[in-house]
Formats: structure tokens, C-alpha cells, sequence
């Protein structure tokens, strides 16, 4: 039995703005990335996503990113490994709260947004953002990209890690993802995303556009829960994942 997980940003609506349909995600996907207030979700979205996740035994992981709730969390900020530090403590705490109020738990850590992406090429801001995930809990899952500066802050120190690709993004042939301000970055087309996702899995590799192979473990796929694509892509995935004889599970259940 091989197992993998099926993973979605999710909790990225605001006050009165929507963004995302969570509620179909959830019965789809295995492991939820939940806003943290700071480049979307609020305290009363994060604890309704938690009460879904949980009540369709879908894992809750922390999805905390830059201050940034104008740009999205996707504009590059500088900030001091103390500063960076406690803005993730801040985060991945609150969402603890919410779960705990729920009867439930954070099982894993993943950065959102600009910051993910500095974190997977730059070693000091992947060391510092695995330093606040081991200061807060030492068991818990570092959901990070495949052949990242981020995997290696996560092995060098002993922090559980799981290695990600995206089903909706496209890569570059270095590992990191195509900037979404070129054409082609962001793939909107479910079968595209599954040939995509399942080309990368029978390689066990990144397979950048240019068909460059970086190759790696690969633990989960993310479907980016703000398109209106996202619930279509996901169904898709999910069934060509089972057709291909993957068994999916949440995150803290791949071992």
C-alpha cells in the first residue's frame, strides 16, 4: 500500500469576503493549511474551518505567512530572525487555540505564500522559520516543497518533515516554482494538473517545464484552494490518484 496525502490552503476568507469553497475541499482533500490572520482568514474563519476540518477527519496544519493581508501574503518582506520568529509563533499559536477549543490539534506547519518560497532558496530564513516550529512543538510536521532549503532545515535538526509538489503550479529547473507573473505559472486546467501531478509521481521527481528532472521524495500534492478551478482539480486528482493505486491519508497518518 502506498500512501499519500491530498492537501488545500483553506480558511482564506475575511469578515464578509469569501474566498474559496472550504466546505467541498474538505470532502475531498486529507489535510487542511489554515490561514492564520495574517495574509487572509480571521479568529471566527479559522475556528469554522478547524470545526469542518475536524468533523470530516481532515488534519489541521498551521498555514502562516508574512504580514501581509494586502498583498496576500505574496510580496517579499524583510524582516529580522527574531521578528520573522515571533510572527510565526503568533500564528501557528492561535490556530493551536482554535483546534484545541475544538477538541482537536495542529498536526503540521506549512509557510504560505513569499515566504514559503524565500524559505525553500534562502538557509537562513528556512532555519529560522524550523526554529519556531521546534520551539512550539518538536512533533510537529514541517509540510514543506520538494528539494527545498526547507527539507534541509527540517532534516538537519530532526523535525518531522513531508516533502510537497503542487498539482497547480508550474516548476522552474531549479526546484523552485515559475513566478506567477510569467505565462504558464499557474495551471488552471484539471487534466493539466493531474498529468502534471501524476508525471512528477511516476518519476518521483520535479519535472519542470522544460522537462528537467529534480529528483525527490514526494509525500503530499497541494491544490491552491483560491481558484474557482480548485474543487474541480481536486476531484480530479483524488480519483487519478486511486486509479494509479495511491491510498490517501491525512498527513499524520503517512508514517
Amino acid at each position: 500500500m502506498t500512501l499519500i496525502n491530498l492537501n488545500a490552503d483553506l480558511g482564506e476568507s475575511f469578515g464578509a469576503w469569501r474566498m474559496g469553497n472550504d466546505e467541498s475541499l474538505l470532502e475531498v482533500v486529507n489535510s487542511a493549511n489554515v490561514a492564520c490572520g495574517f495574509h487572509a482568514g480571521d479568529p471566527a474563519i479559522m475556528r469554522d474551518t478547524v470545526r469542518l476540518a475536524l468533523a470530516r477527519g481532515v488534519s489541521i496544519g498551521a498555514h502562516p505567512s508574512y504580514p501581509d493581508l494586502q498583498g496576500f501574503g505574496r510580496r517579499v518582506m524583510q524582516m529580522s530572525a527574531r521578528d520573522l520568529e515571533a510572527t510565526l509563533l503568533y500564528q501557528v499559536g492561535a490556530l493551536q487555540a482554535m483546534a484545541a477549543a475544538e477538541g482537536g490539534r495542529v498536526t503540521h506547519v506549512k509557510p504560505h505564500g513569499a515566504l514559503n518560497n524565500v524559505a525553500c532558496a534562502d538557509a537562513a530564513v528556512a532555519a529560522t522559520v524550523v526554529r519556531a516550529v521546534q520551539r512550539l512543538d518538536r512533533t510537529l510536521i514541517l509540510l514543506a516543497p520538494a528539494h527545498s532549503e526547507l527539507v534541509k532545515a527540517a532534516e538537519a535538526v530532526g523535525q518531522p518533515v513531508r516533502h510537497e509538489v503542487f498539482a497547480d503550479r508550474a516548476y522552474l529547473d531549479d526546484g523552485q516554482l515559475m513566478p506567477r507573473s510569467q505565462p504558464g505559472a499557474v495551471l488552471h486546467d484539471a487534466q493539466t494538473c493531474v498529468a502534471h501531478v501524476l508525471r512528477m509521481l511516476e518519476a518521483q521527481a520535479i519535472v519542470a517545464t522544460s522537462g528537467h528532472r529534480l529528483p525527490t521524495r514526494i509525500d503530499s500534492v497541494c491544490v491552491h484552494g483560491d481558484g474557482p478551478e480548485a474543487v474541480a482539480t481536486a476531484r480530479a486528482i483524488r480519483q487519478a490518484l486511486a486509479q494509479a493505486g495511491y491510498t490517501l491519508a491525512p498527513l499524520d497518518r503517512l508514517g
